[in-house]
């Protein structure tokens, strides 16, 4: 078996997740059966017992903060669109967790020490809906809009919920209201001034002590994302002073008396304690690399999830040892193989300098390259590890992944630069690091290829018709294509976040539809073009793709289109192989195969 299939395969663990008030029972998700699913944990006997078994996968998932009960989501071949049900932590049969709410997508969930349950819900007829549920009680409506909204945290003793929602239109930038059980409003924080400043807030966890009113709320008041601390009862604000560069992410220990702060700069991140009533900083031993998650436990240790490129990633404690090892995986594979480091590279762009990510396969250059670009388009590629670019780099392919403008992680200008020329922007700083790759000597500039996923996917397709002679190939997953249609067909809160990028609906703003959209520059194509969808993607419909692939058929360009029965991507390992197969299949097939290609 090749290493990069090993990498696929190899068993792997999500962070574990401990409950409240029971913090020896933990939730984690893992593909050890091959396909992702979610598993118990008794951290007092070591006993692992696998929850979920669906075809398409489990990954979303709670424990109740007694940890007697297992809430997971419950949707149709990877629709999103479903109820959430629960089952005994120590086995038993699931049963509805929230009767009397139908299917819906799922909008945030907050579980009460009461037995209470805060649910966010959003169907296309009835916009976004929050609703307390109780055991026994019929769920009670405490908010609804049609503007996107959902659970942001839930008060240590239930009795204050805070609301993340968008009324003022502006889907990247949500305001904070915090109401009662009843839906009673209590408080308001919003940065925005009703729409007309583009600041955003984020609910991170309300003070873990009864009768402690406190938030800890995510801001962007100085250029950046930082905690602070908001009193809902009293108004009163607590500014943080933590003097590190770039974003900075927090919760709460257990005891209430200091912050975890994750510290994301560069690509790369690590974890701080903040003293609450001294304000001292302290640095957590991490390694370098990539924190893709942390919690912090009641003995104080930190537990988090870790990777680098070139180091598969493990659930470590501060306290210095591996926490959980997954459970036996199939193949009689232990642990993935490693890959190569990645090199920072600064291009300046049209925008300001732009941060990209190297990895170079064994030789000498000039290589085949393949620009990965990531989905969101609000996320940034990271020094962590991932199976899909170190396949690349076997088989051959240096491969760059870029952090564009609208990328977040460098500062609040950066991502909000994202806006009406929806797509051409990051692709103009894309074109810059594809220069500096030529003129470098990393690349080959007649064997470049454009690949991503998501809105990495979409950004090929409208890379390949706006930017023609730039690219040798393209590999599209789950994109949108169509964007006319992807709006009408899509979830809604992927409208609102539209309407937010575009300034408007396709009927309002048609001409900034038409020249973000692929379809538009479909007959310019020249590069072969690979597509891969799921049949039952609510956030890069079919329908859409569908239109794109008549036009390329119209014409008799070259392409191929891989349909699977899932939705925005897939949770079983061996069809993320035969994806990736099939991918190096085609552009080995287009571009030849490379010298550094491993056997």
């Amino acid at each position: 078996m090749p290493d990069w299939e090993k990498r696929f395969r190899a068993p792997r663990t999500g962070l574990p997740g401990w409950a409240l008030e029971a913090p020896e029972r933990a939730l984690f998700a893992s593909n050890a059966t091959g396909t992702f699913e979610l598993y118990a944990w008794d951290r007092a006997t070591g006993e692992q017992r696998q929850v979920t078994d669906r075809p398409q996968g489990t990954t979303s998932g709670r424990l109740s903060p007694d940890g007697a009960w297992i809430w997971w989501f419950s949707d149709t071949d990877g629709d999103e669109f479903g109820t959430w049900v629960r089952q005994p932590f120590h086995g038993g049969e699931d049963e509805p967790a929230t009767p009397g709410l139908g299917p819906a997508y799922p909008d945030g969930l907050a579980l009460g020490r009461d037995g209470s349950a805060v649910v966010g819900r959003s169907t296309e007829q009835g916009g976004s809906s929050i609703h307390v549920v109780r055991p026994g009680r019929e769920p009670v409506e405490i908010y609804r809009h049609r503007q996107s909204a959902g659970v942001g945290a839930l008060s240590h003793d239930a009795s204050l919920i805070a609301v993340e929602h968008t009324e003022h239109g502006d889907a990247m930038h949500a305001a904070i209201r915090v109401v009662r059980a009843d839906g009673t409003p209590v408080a308001e924080l919003d940065d925005t001034r009703g729409g007309t400043v583009e600041l955003g807030l984020s609910a991170l966890g309300f003070a873990p002590a009864d009768g402690d009113s406190r938030l800890l709320v995510g801001h962007q008041r100085r250029g950046r994302w930082e905690p602070m601390l908001w009193d809902a009862l009293t108004g009163e604000e607590t500014a943080l002073a933590i003097d590190l560069p770039g974003d900075l992410d927090a919760d709460w220990f257990p005891d209430g008396s200091a912050l975890l702060i994750e510290h994301s700069y560069r690509a790369r991140s690590e974890l701080w304690r903040y003293e609450l009533a001294s304000g001292e900083l302290t640095r957590l031993d991490t390694p370098q690399g990539t924190v893709s998650g942390a919690l912090p436990r009641p003995d104080g240790t930190v537990e988090f999830l870790w990777s680098s490129a070139a180091e598969p990633p493990v659930v470590r404690s501060t306290a210095g040892h591996v926490v959980l090892s997954p459970p036996p995986g199939l193949h009689g594979i232990t642990e993935a193989p490693g890959s190569v480091p990645v090199e920072d590279v600064w291009v300046e762009g049209p925008g300001g300098p732009v941060h990209a990510l190297v990895q170079r396969p064994a030789g000498e250059g000039p290589f085949p390259v393949v620009f990965d670009i990531h989905g969101g388009p609000t996320w940034h590629d990271s020094d962590a590890f991932a199976a899909q670019p170190a396949a690349w780099i076997d088989h051959g392919f240096a491969v760059v992944r870029v952090n564009y403008r609208g990328s977040t992680g460098y500062g609040r200008a950066w991502t909000d630069a994202l806006k009406h020329r929806v797509g051409l922007i990051e692709l103009e700083d894309i074109a810059a690091v594809r220069e500096w790759a030529v003129a470098s000597g990393l690349a080959d500039p007649a064997r470049l290829v454009l690949a991503g996923g998501s809105w990495g996917g979409y950004l090929t397709l409208l890379g390949l018709g706006t930017q023609p002679d730039a690219w040798a190939l393209g590999l599209a997953a789950v994109p949108v294509a169509d964007y006319v249609t992807a709006y009408h067909d899509e979830m809604e809160a992927l409208k609102a976040l539209d309407r937010t990028l575009f300034g408007g609906t396709p009927e309002e703003v048609p001409e900034r539809f038409a020249a973000s959209s692929p379809l538009t520059h479909v007959d310019r194509v020249q590069a072969p073009v690979y597509i891969s969808a799921g049949a039952n993607d609510p956030r890069c419909p079919i329908r859409q793709i569908e239109n794109y692939v008549e036009r390329l058929a119209e014409r008799g360009h070259p392409h191929e289109v891989y349909r699977y029965d899932a939705g925005h991507g897939s949770l079983v390992v061996e069809e993320r192989i035969k994806q990736l197969r099939l991918e190096i299949a085609f552009a080995e097939r287009h571009l030849g195969r490379p010298k550094s290609r491993q056997a």
